[in-house]
Protein backbone atom coordinates (compact mmCIF):
# COMPACT_ATOMS: atom_id res chain seq x y z
CA UNK A 1 0.00 0.00 0.00
CA UNK A 2 0.90 3.78 -0.53
CA UNK A 3 3.31 5.10 1.88
CA UNK A 4 1.14 7.55 4.77
CA UNK A 5 1.18 11.04 3.64
CA UNK A 6 2.66 12.81 6.29
CA UNK A 7 2.08 16.79 5.21
CA UNK A 8 -1.44 15.80 4.66
CA UNK A 9 -2.36 13.96 7.74
CA UNK A 10 -0.70 17.11 9.74
CA UNK A 11 -2.96 19.64 8.12
CA UNK A 12 -5.71 17.52 8.97
CA UNK A 13 -4.85 16.92 12.20
CA UNK A 14 -2.71 19.46 13.70
CA UNK A 15 -5.28 21.97 15.55
CA UNK A 16 -7.10 18.97 17.27
CA UNK A 17 -4.26 17.72 17.78
CA UNK A 18 -1.19 19.39 18.94
CA UNK A 19 1.09 17.35 17.07
CA UNK A 20 1.31 14.33 14.57
CA UNK A 21 4.87 12.18 14.10
CA UNK A 22 5.07 9.68 11.42
CA UNK A 23 8.03 7.21 11.66
CA UNK A 24 9.17 4.78 9.42
CA UNK A 25 9.40 2.08 11.75
CA UNK A 26 9.85 1.22 15.76
CA UNK A 27 9.15 -1.25 18.18
CA UNK A 28 6.18 -0.03 19.82
CA UNK A 29 4.17 3.17 19.42
CA UNK A 30 2.92 3.06 23.22
CA UNK A 31 6.11 2.22 24.68
CA UNK A 32 7.57 5.37 22.30
CA UNK A 33 4.89 7.76 23.64
CA UNK A 34 4.65 6.41 27.00
CA UNK A 35 8.33 7.60 27.16
CA UNK A 36 7.51 10.90 26.28
CA UNK A 37 4.72 10.97 28.44
CA UNK A 38 7.14 10.49 31.18
CA UNK A 39 9.06 13.39 29.62
CA UNK A 40 6.65 16.05 30.14
CA UNK A 41 5.07 15.15 26.15
CA UNK A 42 1.87 17.42 25.85
CA UNK A 43 -1.81 16.47 25.62
CA UNK A 44 -3.09 15.26 22.18
CA UNK A 45 0.27 14.46 21.09
CA UNK A 46 -0.16 11.58 18.78
CA UNK A 47 2.51 9.03 17.18
CA UNK A 48 2.25 6.76 14.06
CA UNK A 49 4.32 3.76 12.56
CA UNK A 50 4.51 2.73 9.40
CA UNK A 51 5.65 -0.89 10.71
CA UNK A 52 5.99 -1.72 14.36
CA UNK A 53 8.86 -4.52 14.92
CA UNK A 54 7.34 -5.68 18.31
CA UNK A 55 3.54 -3.89 18.91
CA UNK A 56 1.84 -4.39 22.22
CA UNK A 57 -1.42 -6.25 23.39
CA UNK A 58 -2.85 -6.75 26.45
CA UNK A 59 -0.93 -8.88 29.31
CA UNK A 60 2.06 -8.35 27.01
CA UNK A 61 1.02 -10.02 24.14
CA UNK A 62 2.39 -9.17 20.25
CA UNK A 63 0.59 -7.57 17.72
CA UNK A 64 2.15 -8.57 14.20
CA UNK A 65 2.46 -5.04 12.57
CA UNK A 66 4.13 -5.19 9.07
CA UNK A 67 5.27 -2.37 7.00
CA UNK A 68 2.11 -0.62 4.79
CA UNK A 69 -0.53 -2.97 5.73
CA UNK A 70 -2.14 -1.38 8.88
CA UNK A 71 -2.77 1.50 10.93
CA UNK A 72 -0.31 1.69 14.07
CA UNK A 73 -1.15 4.92 15.94
CA UNK A 74 -0.90 5.86 19.41
CA UNK A 75 -2.38 9.25 21.37
CA UNK A 76 -1.39 10.69 24.72
CA UNK A 77 -4.21 12.17 26.05
CA UNK A 78 -4.43 14.33 29.64
CA UNK A 79 -7.59 14.82 30.75
CA UNK A 80 -7.90 17.35 33.14
CA UNK A 81 -10.85 17.17 35.46
CA UNK A 82 -11.55 13.52 34.68
CA UNK A 83 -11.43 11.18 37.74
CA UNK A 84 -8.79 8.57 37.76
CA UNK A 85 -12.04 5.91 37.87
CA UNK A 86 -13.23 7.40 34.37
CA UNK A 87 -10.00 6.75 32.36
CA UNK A 88 -10.79 3.33 31.51
CA UNK A 89 -13.17 5.17 28.96
CA UNK A 90 -10.38 6.14 26.95
CA UNK A 91 -10.22 2.39 25.91
CA UNK A 92 -13.86 2.23 24.74
CA UNK A 93 -13.77 5.75 23.16
CA UNK A 94 -11.02 4.11 21.14
CA UNK A 95 -13.39 1.52 20.27
CA UNK A 96 -16.57 3.38 19.34
CA UNK A 97 -13.98 5.67 17.20
CA UNK A 98 -12.99 2.22 15.21
CA UNK A 99 -16.78 1.17 14.86
CA UNK A 100 -17.67 4.41 13.27
CA UNK A 101 -14.32 4.19 10.68
CA UNK A 102 -15.03 0.56 9.71
CA UNK A 103 -19.08 1.45 9.10
CA UNK A 104 -17.76 4.13 6.90
CA UNK A 105 -16.15 2.02 4.29
CA UNK A 106 -19.30 -0.47 4.34
CA UNK A 107 -17.53 -3.25 6.90
CA UNK A 108 -20.09 -4.70 9.49
CA UNK A 109 -18.54 -3.80 12.79
CA UNK A 110 -19.35 -4.66 16.54
CA UNK A 111 -17.05 -4.12 19.52
CA UNK A 112 -15.96 -7.29 22.27
CA UNK A 113 -15.59 -5.47 25.78
CA UNK A 114 -13.34 -4.11 26.34
CA UNK A 115 -10.59 -3.79 23.22
CA UNK A 116 -11.60 -5.84 20.03
CA UNK A 117 -12.82 -4.43 16.86
CA UNK A 118 -14.78 -7.87 15.46
CA UNK A 119 -15.96 -7.15 12.28
CA UNK A 120 -17.35 -8.78 8.94
CA UNK A 121 -19.91 -11.66 9.44
CA UNK A 122 -18.21 -14.11 11.19
CA UNK A 123 -16.89 -11.04 13.59
CA UNK A 124 -13.71 -11.76 13.34
CA UNK A 125 -10.51 -9.22 14.92
CA UNK A 126 -9.80 -6.56 12.63
CA UNK A 127 -8.72 -4.38 15.34
CA UNK A 128 -7.26 -4.01 19.30
CA UNK A 129 -6.92 -1.32 21.94
CA UNK A 130 -4.43 -0.94 24.45
CA UNK A 131 -4.27 1.93 26.95
CA UNK A 132 -1.70 2.60 29.18
CA UNK A 133 -1.90 5.11 32.21
CA UNK A 134 1.71 6.82 32.63
CA UNK A 135 0.89 9.13 35.53
CA UNK A 136 -2.01 11.12 34.95
CA UNK A 137 -1.73 10.66 30.95
CA UNK A 138 -3.10 7.78 29.15
CA UNK A 139 -1.50 6.61 26.12
CA UNK A 140 -3.96 5.02 23.34
CA UNK A 141 -2.48 2.45 21.40
CA UNK A 142 -5.02 1.18 18.36
CA UNK A 143 -4.15 -1.21 15.81
CA UNK A 144 -5.95 -1.60 12.70
CA UNK A 145 -5.75 -4.22 10.40
CA UNK A 146 -6.34 -2.83 6.59
CA UNK A 147 -4.57 -4.76 3.63
CA UNK A 148 -5.50 -8.08 2.79
CA UNK A 149 -3.66 -10.91 5.82
CA UNK A 150 -1.46 -13.63 4.39
CA UNK A 151 -3.08 -17.11 4.90
CA UNK A 152 -1.15 -18.08 7.50
CA UNK A 153 -1.90 -15.35 10.36
CA UNK A 154 -2.22 -17.75 13.43
CA UNK A 155 -5.81 -16.73 15.86
CA UNK A 156 -4.73 -14.57 18.59
CA UNK A 157 -5.86 -14.93 22.28
CA UNK A 158 -9.44 -16.34 23.06
CA UNK A 159 -9.65 -17.74 19.52
CA UNK A 160 -10.44 -14.93 17.61
CA UNK A 161 -9.90 -15.21 13.86
CA UNK A 162 -7.74 -12.34 12.48
CA UNK A 163 -8.95 -10.12 9.36
CA UNK A 164 -8.83 -6.75 7.68
CA UNK A 165 -10.61 -4.24 6.13
CA UNK A 166 -9.75 -5.81 2.71
CA UNK A 167 -10.47 -8.88 3.46
CA UNK A 168 -13.82 -7.94 4.89
CA UNK A 169 -14.58 -6.59 1.03
CA UNK A 170 -14.00 -2.78 1.95
CA UNK A 171 -11.72 -1.35 -1.83
CA UNK A 172 -10.01 1.86 -2.43
CA UNK A 173 -8.46 1.99 1.01
CA UNK A 174 -6.02 4.83 1.34
CA UNK A 175 -4.90 4.40 4.46
CA UNK A 176 -3.71 8.28 5.03
CA UNK A 177 -7.33 9.05 4.54
CA UNK A 178 -8.50 6.43 7.22
CA UNK A 179 -5.54 7.18 9.85
CA UNK A 180 -7.16 11.12 9.20
CA UNK A 181 -10.73 9.96 9.15
CA UNK A 182 -10.65 7.73 12.66
CA UNK A 183 -8.18 10.51 14.44
CA UNK A 184 -11.21 12.71 14.01
CA UNK A 185 -13.53 10.71 15.35
CA UNK A 186 -11.87 9.57 18.29
CA UNK A 187 -10.57 13.26 18.91
CA UNK A 188 -14.21 14.79 18.88
CA UNK A 189 -15.65 11.68 20.46
CA UNK A 190 -13.03 12.46 23.79
CA UNK A 191 -13.60 16.07 23.38
CA UNK A 192 -17.05 15.45 24.36
CA UNK A 193 -16.43 12.97 27.18
CA UNK A 194 -13.21 15.18 28.94
CA UNK A 195 -16.42 18.60 29.04
CA UNK A 196 -18.72 16.42 30.94
CA UNK A 197 -16.24 15.07 33.00
CA UNK A 198 -15.62 11.79 32.28
CA UNK A 199 -19.37 11.23 32.03
CA UNK A 200 -20.32 8.99 28.62
CA UNK A 201 -24.31 10.07 28.87
CA UNK A 202 -24.09 13.56 27.98
CA UNK A 203 -23.12 12.98 24.81
CA UNK A 204 -24.64 9.49 24.14
CA UNK A 205 -21.28 8.02 24.13
CA UNK A 206 -22.57 5.30 26.69
CA UNK A 207 -25.57 4.34 24.40
CA UNK A 208 -23.43 4.03 20.83
CA UNK A 209 -20.78 1.86 22.74
CA UNK A 210 -24.13 -0.38 24.46
CA UNK A 211 -25.14 -0.72 21.16
CA UNK A 212 -22.28 -1.77 19.32
CA UNK A 213 -20.81 -3.80 21.88
CA UNK A 214 -21.78 -7.61 20.94
CA UNK A 215 -20.52 -8.82 24.46
CA UNK A 216 -23.87 -7.78 25.48
CA UNK A 217 -26.30 -10.61 25.34
CA UNK A 218 -23.31 -12.74 24.90
CA UNK A 219 -22.51 -16.18 26.78
CA UNK A 220 -19.19 -14.92 28.18
CA UNK A 221 -16.21 -16.61 30.37
CA UNK A 222 -14.02 -13.87 31.54
CA UNK A 223 -10.86 -15.24 32.45
CA UNK A 224 -9.76 -12.74 35.74
CA UNK A 225 -6.55 -12.66 37.40
CA UNK A 226 -4.60 -15.68 38.86
CA UNK A 227 -6.72 -18.82 37.53
CA UNK A 228 -10.34 -17.97 38.64
CA UNK A 229 -12.87 -16.94 35.90
CA UNK A 230 -16.63 -16.00 35.27
CA UNK A 231 -19.19 -17.71 33.40
CA UNK A 232 -22.53 -15.98 32.86
CA UNK A 233 -23.95 -13.29 30.35
CA UNK A 234 -22.83 -10.06 29.02
CA UNK A 235 -25.74 -7.94 31.12
CA UNK A 236 -24.84 -4.40 30.67
CA UNK A 237 -22.07 -1.15 30.35
CA UNK A 238 -22.25 0.50 33.69
CA UNK A 239 -21.15 4.51 34.02
CA UNK A 240 -17.86 3.70 34.74
CA UNK A 241 -16.94 1.45 31.82
CA UNK A 242 -17.01 -1.93 33.70
CA UNK A 243 -18.69 -4.52 32.06
CA UNK A 244 -21.83 -6.25 34.56
CA UNK A 245 -22.08 -9.94 34.00
CA UNK A 246 -24.86 -12.07 35.12
CA UNK A 247 -24.11 -15.06 36.20
CA UNK A 248 -26.73 -18.23 36.14
CA UNK A 249 -27.93 -17.56 39.67
CA UNK A 250 -28.90 -14.29 38.58
CA UNK A 251 -26.33 -12.43 40.55
CA UNK A 252 -24.55 -9.71 38.67
CA UNK A 253 -21.05 -9.41 39.22
CA UNK A 254 -18.76 -6.00 37.93
CA UNK A 255 -15.40 -6.68 35.34
CA UNK A 256 -13.54 -4.03 35.54
CA UNK A 257 -10.53 -6.04 34.10
CA UNK A 258 -10.19 -9.53 32.30
CA UNK A 259 -9.89 -11.41 29.19
CA UNK A 260 -13.43 -11.90 27.55
CA UNK A 261 -14.34 -15.07 25.67
CA UNK A 262 -17.49 -15.37 23.96
CA UNK A 263 -18.74 -18.81 23.96
CA UNK A 264 -20.71 -20.50 21.16
CA UNK A 265 -23.84 -21.89 21.77
CA UNK A 266 -24.03 -25.41 22.95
Amino acid sequence: MTPLDVDALRARLVGPYASVVVVDSTESTNTDLARSAARGAVDRTVLVAEEQTAGQGRRGRTWISPPGSGLYVSVLFRPVGVAPARLPWLTLIAGVALVRLAESVGVKSSLKWPNDLLIGQSGAKGAGVLAQNVGAAVVVGMGLNVAPLPADVEPGPGGLTPTSLADEGATKLDRTDLAGRLLVHLSELEADWRASGGDPRPSGLLDEYRAHCSTLGQRVRVELSGSSELVGTGHDIAVDGTLVVRRDDGVDHAVSAGDVVHLRPA
